[in-house]
């Protein structure tokens, strides 16, 4: 399963890789969300993790980029950000995202809800 990652820090983009890629997953790391919308362009995934605040491109306009788009619109997809609280939360899944996990988290969080994630939409893994 390829997984798409886009978060504009640094170290959380590298862990969150790190975690994923010792978990068996092929990722594709990207800065924004508009290199991540290009890099699901040419390479495709079959699960997106997005932050929420990003230069360029943040994570709900490219939530909103991938469920407008035939290819990806049944794609899982978390938001993984430092926004907390229900209105968020609340404003997130609304916008079509299917889990939401706020930072710091714990790294076997992520991989659990990657693999709950995975399980859920099989056509997709």
């Amino acid at each position: 399963m390829k997984i798409l990652i886009a978060d504009d820090d640094d170290e959380i983009r590298d862990l969150v890789e790190m975690i994923l890629s010792s978990a068996g997953y092929e990722v594709s790391a990207h800065a924004n969300g508009k290199l991540a919308w290009e890099g699901l362009q040419k390479k495709g995934a079959d699960m997106a993790v997005l932050d929420i605040n990003m230069p360029e491109m943040d994570g709900l306009e490219l939530l909103d980029l991938i469920r407008g788009d035939d290819r990806y619109k049944e794609m899982p997809v978390m938001l993984l950000t430092a926004r907390k609280g229900m209105d968020e939360r609340a404003k997130g899944i609304e916008r079509g995202a299917d889990d939401y996990l706020t930072k710091p988290f714990e790294n076997e969080e992520l991989v659990r809800r990657v693999k709950l994630l995975a399980q859920a939409y099989p056509a997709n893994g």
